[in-house]
């Protein structure tokens, strides 16, 4: 089983919540409901609540927060949205939250180079409304209406990367409070740049441990002058993946190819009202001109075709693409309607396209001795796949059984090649993994690493690292 933290703590000094209360004035809580709150994601990890939160509004009140925790050796641990997946905004080591929602200004829009910075809470929706009337939209899509400062946190990715890339491409620069409560500017705004360590890079992906995002600035793209959307049904799964390695293969510039099984499909049918075939299913989404979106689509259907596609469903106006989009964006709370009480132990691994079909039959094959439902998604254009245990959360034996299932299914993407997370994150409930993946000095490097810029472990402390004995 993965790491479980004691859940007591010393109390803290009323001088260091004074010197909060000084530095936020009002927008403290205390409230057990609030701490739960900020100390769980949308996972199957409990909520381990911070012992105060605090809603920050600048960099500079974070940077004087932070320099507060350090005076006082105050664990401190930043959230967004709370949408995270392994359990990145749980308080191991008690301390103080700092709630970032707040700080969600978009601070300069600079439309003629295609960037834009924002502080670190605005959310990906906000801003792609603020972008409208632009023409140009942020096309990173975790799903969830993520803030941008957590996405950049835990270089997060989504049904676009295929074609827009995940956060790492898309990050230009940050502002970074560290762990002294010092601010830090990772780059310039050049779209390349060969001077120094990229220290934008180091902070993206860091989940917080390194030093806390503030401000960020990221790439736009263009709204395409076309988009066409398909979805497809396939005889087995194999072929699905099949056609969608094929599709990367051979350099067909599709926005986005989901996939979802055929358990996924007959439980999203009765759940929405939709009649798509029960098999397993692809979702395509092209990008383009109307001419190169036309091609697009023509050797996708081919693909297809070739390898048993059937039942295509096409469509080119926004409404028409939502509607046939619709099941993919159900699947979550599709997936909970089929056991009332149930919740989802959800995993996440990344392979190489060429192993994909291997991992995926291996997940399936594994999970048929559950008792409980398994289903998998995918965000299979760039090797990117869920799995789903839909378990009773209060039944020890299920709970062990899906914990396995999705320890043995990261074992096996690390032993082909792939990585234990395309897009979760580590967390604490994925570190067990990381010496696997890195190898013992890859995972001491990243010790030195934290050592030399968060000395006495305050910054989010117990995740991504797996715990010393």
């Amino acid at each position: 089983m993965s790491y479980m933290p004691s859940t007591r703590h010393t109390a803290l000094p009323d001088s260091f919540i004074e010197g909060l209360r000084q530095i936020v004035g009002g927008r403290l809580s205390t409230s057990p409901s609030e701490l739960e709150r900020m100390g769980r994601g949308e996972c199957w990890h409990p909520s381990i609540p911070p012992q105060v939160g605090v809603y920050p509004e600048s960099t500079e009140e974070v940077a004087a927060l932070v320099k507060l925790a350090a005076a006082e050796n105050v664990a401190v641990i930043a959230m967004g949205a709370g949408t995270s997946l392994e359990g990145h905004t749980a308080a191991l080591h008690g301390g103080v939250c700092l709630d970032l929602s707040r700080m969600n200004e978009i601070l300069e829009l600079r439309a003629e180079d295609l960037d834009v910075t924002v502080q670190a809470g605005v959310t990906r929706q906000a801003l792609n409304q603020y972008l409208r009337a632009t023409g140009l939209f942020f096309p990173v899509d975790p799903g969830a209406d993520a803030t941008l400062g957590g996405m950049a946190a835990t270089r997060a990715s989504g049904t676009n990367a295929v074609r827009y890339g995940t956060m790492r491409e898309n990050v230009l620069n940050l502002t970074v409070v560290l762990a002294d409560g010092s601010v830090v500017k990772t780059a310039s705004r050049a779209r390349k740049s060969s001077a120094g360590y990229d220290l934008t890079r180091l902070f993206v992906g860091s989940e917080g441990t390194l030093g806390i995002v503030t401000e960020v600035t990221v790439r736009l793209a263009g709204i395409p002058e076309a988009e066409s959307a398909a979805v497809c049904a396939f005889p087995d799964t194999a072929s699905a993946i099949t056609t969608a390695t094929e599709i990367i293969q051979l350099g067909i510039p599709v926005a986005r190819i989901e996939f979802i099984d055929d358990v996924g499909m007959a439980t999203v049918n009765d759940f929405a009202g939709l009649d798509y075939a029960v098999a397993p299913t692809l979702f395509f989404d092209f990008h383009g001109t109307e001419a190169g979106v036309e091609e697009q689509a023509a050797l996708a259907s081919a693909m297809a075709h070739d390898n048993g596609g059937t039942d295509f469903r096409w469509a080119s106006t926004r409404e028409a693409r939502n509607k046939l989009w619709q099941a993919r964006h159900e699947f979550h709370y599709a997936i909970l309607s089929r056991r009332p009480g149930g919740g989802i132990w959800g995993t996440d691994v990344c392979v190489p396209i060429s192993r994909l079909t291997e991992c995926i039959l291996f997940a399936q094959h594994q999970a048929k001795r559950a008792p409980f439902m398994a289903v998998a998604l995918g965000h299979v254009g760039d090797g990117n796949f869920h799995m789903s245990y839909l378990i009773d959360p209060d039944d020890d034996a299920e709970r062990a059984l899906a914990d396995e299932l999705a320890s043995e299914l990261a074992h096996h993407a690390i032993a082909l090649g792939g990585t234990c997370t395309g897009e979760h994150g580590v967390g604490y409930g994925k570190s067990r993994y990381l010496a696997e993946e890195f190898g013992d000095t890859g995972v001491a490097l990243m010790r030195k690493l934290k050592r030399a810029l968060d000395p006495n472990d305050i910054l989010n402390p117990g995740k991504i690292l797996p715990p010393q004995s």
